[in-house]
């Protein structure tokens, strides 16, 4: 495997680091999203607005894991022993009686375990003559029995706070006896497109030197997959006042208010100085690439995050960037992404610095190898490199080589968006 190069590229002054900037996300980023009690039957995908303590315990008595025979293991110590079949006992029906010595009481799995028989030998291993088990084997105490509470202890935490509610975690609220959980509430979130050569994808005849807006379509669902409540309020075109207007009456019922395009250096790239002048302007332009003009900051009571109008750099920097922070308005407690090892299965040469997200692929070689492949085309306005991967290769920042067999770290799209 051939090892990475140790020739490294400077960054460019003026641009925040990634680890920086996501400090900083991650330390002033407050939870702003009040609570609701919901249904299990409404919590999937939602975050726990508060932990869960368990009021009884799991099971919640000794029960049968199998189909069998329920015995008292010092019955069994000289085998074969034949032992009287008295009784049975269902899954919700427990023995009537007292459990007695030398007897063996039929069972199913699940059901209770009366005071007495300490194990239970599964039916396969008994013989039956008529109304007598044979049994060939002698058994340990506790053979095939759930203990009460195994599972689940009657004022342990099972739940915490912060949590996304996944199908597991809702059955195992419901195996406790709850119905409902208190929950956050989902984030609310304005979306706007700025740009003059913006249209609405309604628009069946596409004006002379226009393009369609992509952008506003893949955030809405982007942060629907994140849980908010999403208002679209449409596109802006490239004017001060009317950017600025809508943006301060934006502010009124959201949380957080996203913009795609207007936040680089052109002339009739508003956005930053609007947000200077109406709240505060956190930081913005980042060593990374794709993404670098990105704007993080305030208005009234509202955050503000700008992404980059390239439709691949709008969602890398939602993705990597501003999802953490959403995820910590709305109650969340892990906001970082699970990273998978890989080989490069290309070679690259760099004379750019920024830290860079490859899309690409990844498949496993009959030896076990993973290799990750880069889509051919990696500019930000290919949208279709989108399409064709399934998640982005971490190129580190100052790497000037990549070499085919280098180790770099790979990040499905399904893992920031679930």
């Amino acid at each position: 495997m051939n090892s990475s190069s140790d020739e490294y590229i400077k960054i460019s002054p003026g641009l925040m680091l990634l680890e920086d900037a996501l400090a900083r996300i991650k330390s002033t980023s407050k939870t702003v999203a009040g609570t609701e009690e919901i249904s299990l039957a409404n919590c999937l995908g939602r975050t726990l607005g508060e932990d869960v303590i368990s009021k009884v315990d799991v099971p919640p008595y000794d029960n049968s894991a199998m189909d069998g025979y329920a015995v008292f293991s010092s019955d069994l110590v000289n085998p074969p022993v034949r032992l009287a079949v008295t009784g049975r006992i269902a899954a919700g029906h427990p023995l009537a009686r007292e459990a007695q010595k030398g007897e063996a009481l039929r069972i199913f799995t699940g059901a209770p375990l009366p005071p007495g028989p300490d194990a239970i030998v599964m039916q396969e291993k008994v013989k039956l003559d008529g109304e007598v088990a044979i049994f060939s084997e002698t058994v340990k105490p506790g053979t095939n029995r759930r203990l009460q509470g195994e599972n689940i202890k009657s004022g342990s935490t099972i739940l915490h706070k912060g949590q996304l509610l996944r199908a597991q975690e809702i059955g195992f609220a419901a195996a406790v006896g709850l119905s409902a959980l208190k929950v956050y509430k989902p984030l609310r979130v304005a979306v706007f497109s700025t740009g003059d050569e913006i249209v609405d994808s309604t628009i069946k005849k596409l004006p002379p030197g226009c393009i369609y807006d992509a952008n506003r379509p893949l955030m809405v669902s982007l942060l629907q997959g994140l849980g908010c409540a999403v208002t679209d309020l449409g596109i802006l075109q490239d004017d001060a006042g009317t950017i600025s207007t809508a943006l301060k009456n934006a502010t009124t019922d959201h949380d957080l208010i996203i913009t795609s395009g207007g936040v680089s250096v052109g002339e009739e790239d508003h956005v930053i100085n609007i947000i200077k002048d109406l709240g505060s302007l956190d930081f913005w332009r980042l060593a990374v690439k794709p993404g670098k003009p990105i704007a993080f900051g305030s208005i009234n009571n509202a955050a503000f995050i700008g992404l980059p109008g390239n439709p691949v750099s709008a969602i890398v920097t939602l993705m990597m960037l501003a999802r953490p922070m959403i995820l910590l308005m709305s109650g969340r407690g892990d906001v970082e992404l699970k990273r998978y090892r890989a080989e490069a299965d290309f070679s690259l040469e760099r004379d750019d610095g920024r830290l860079e997200w490859m899309r690409g692929n990844v498949k496993t070689t009959s030896d076990g190898r993973v290799l990750a492949s880069a889509f051919p085309a990696q500019g930000s306005g290919i949208l279709a490199s989108m399409v064709a991967s399934s998640g982005f290769i971490e190129i580190p920042a100052g790497r000037a080589r990549i070499n085919k067999g280098d180790m770099l770290d790979f990040i499905p799209f399904n893992e920031a968006f679930k």
